[in-house]
């Protein structure tokens, strides 16, 4: 064995530490900025730890009744929307796999293109359609919003998961005397679960990070999303920077949350089902 070969895996782990580094580094900025006073974070010239350690910039956050209702309000949004998601995308990316319809290959089509749309582009459109129907300023218009703007990405990643699967274990299935919805639930579901778990991350992630619509159709500052609510901490009369970041910081938690309890299945969803 030749001595590349064998520094080979030192390398690679080396090459695994710098860019673990190159993405971990902006939220150990953000630690840092957090643990000191507010007019230190702008103080020139700037220091890489805190000139004075301030530990109780968490405590003040979780204890603010605004950024409560923030968290409350993002959670209660992405999870709605990844759960209209589901329900909408499963069966629609169910029947678009297993069966060859007129007009089949024009409504694949059109959820493709309806992904390439940003919501920044169609916010007046929204904003004019939800007033109209008197939806503005409610939890409702934001969640429709995103489970409809992330429905197509759902629907295409799904129909790939469903189309994969053989024939075979479907027909096995109706032998044993399931019906369609059985078939789909106890059988095919399980088996997509990858890809359950990945339109799940996505969907919940695209709606924990919205800013615009939820800036525009959101005007209460108690029903503010945490996206939206942070900027209160810095604004033209007060400067909390330190507030901010540790905001941000706790921001982050719940995707880390979601992705630590669903990154498990990604693994056994890939033969649960097809066993009797």
């Amino acid at each position: 064995m030749t001595l590349t070969r064998r520094l080979r895996p030192y390398y690679l782990s080396l090459i695994g530490l710098a860019i673990t580094l190159v993405f971990v580094s902006p939220y150990a900025v953000m630690l840092l900025d957090a643990l000191r006073p507010s007019g230190d974070v702008l103080a020139s010239p700037p220091t890489f730890l805190p000139r004075e350690w301030q530990w109780n910039t968490f405590g003040t956050v979780l204890s603010d009744a605004r950024f409560l209702n923030w968290l409350r309000t993002s959670l209660v949004v992405a999870v709605s929307s990844t759960a209209i998601v589901l329900v909408a995308a499963v069966p629609a990316a169910y029947f678009t796999a297993r069966f060859r319809f007129p007009g089949r290959t024009a409504f694949l089509l059109v959820v493709l293109v309806t992904q390439m749309f940003s919501p920044t582009s169609l916010v007046v459109g929204l904003y004019r359609e939800f007033f109209d129907l008197t939806l503005v300023n409610t939890y409702l218009s934001i969640i429709i919003t995103n489970a409809a703007f992330n429905l197509a990405f759902a629907i295409w990643i799904l129909q790939g998961f469903f189309s994969s699967i053989p024939r075979d274990v479907e027909e096995a299935a109706h032998l044993d005397g399931c019906g369609r919805v059985r078939t789909l639930w106890h059988v095919m579901l399980p088996l997509t679960l990858p890809g359950l778990v990945t339109t799940v991350i996505f969907t919940f992630i695209a709606a924990w990070n919205e800013y615009v619509v939820a800036l525009t159709l959101m005007q209460d500052d108690d029903k503010k999303p945490l996206t939206v609510g942070i900027n209160s901490y810095v604004t033209g009369y007060q400067q909390h920077w330190d507030e901010l970041f540790a905001a941000s910081l706790i921001a982050v938690v719940p995707v880390v949350v979601l992705f630590a309890l669903i990154e498990k299945h990604l693994v056994g969803g890939l033969t649960a089902g097809s066993v009797k």
